[in-house]
């Protein structure tokens, strides 16, 4: 359980199976082969609404609108995960970089990377796949998929 209260539990790889069934190419691609969309295409990167952006495989909640910034890189950027325990964090040497890698700590989703460069105080920058995500408008509450 998260301090948000949360069931972190990990799904099964059967269950993730199941829920990767609804998936798109391009989801399938990201979240469960690691794959990266391309700058400035996603449809969430230029959502202003407030409310919550929750793991589009498992539905787990990830962060909020209030945390969104703009950060000219292309892909919709994060000052901070909606709970840290959310997220799994991992080192990625990949590509010739030493980056970090996140994904959903429920259903083991590639989701994005966290850099630290982004703005005080926090100083760090989500860097978000839009096709990982699903967005809620404020007052729906989160439900995970189980």
């Amino acid at each position: 359980m998260s301090d948000s209260k949360f069931d972190l539990t990990p799904l099964a790889a059967a269950r993730v199976h199941e829920l990767a069934a609804g998936l798109t190419t391009a989801e399938r691609r990201v979240l469960l082969d690691h794959g990266t969309e391309s700058p400035f295409c996603g449809g969430l990167l230029d959502n202003k609404k407030a409310g919550t952006y929750v793991c589009r495989l498992c539905g787990l909640p990830l962060f909020v609108s209030k945390a969104k910034f703009e950060s000219g890189t292309g892909w919709p950027s994060f000052r901070a995960p909606f709970d840290r325990a959310h997220l799994h964090y991992i080192e990625d040497r990949a590509h010739g970089m030493l980056r970090v890698e996140i994904r959903c700590v429920r259903c083991d989703g590639h989701l994005g990377h966290v850099f630290d460069d982004g703005p005080a105080p926090e100083g760090e920058r989500y860097c978000l796949n839009s096709v990982s995500m699903e967005f809620l408008d404020e007052g729906v509450e989160p439900t995970l998929r189980k």
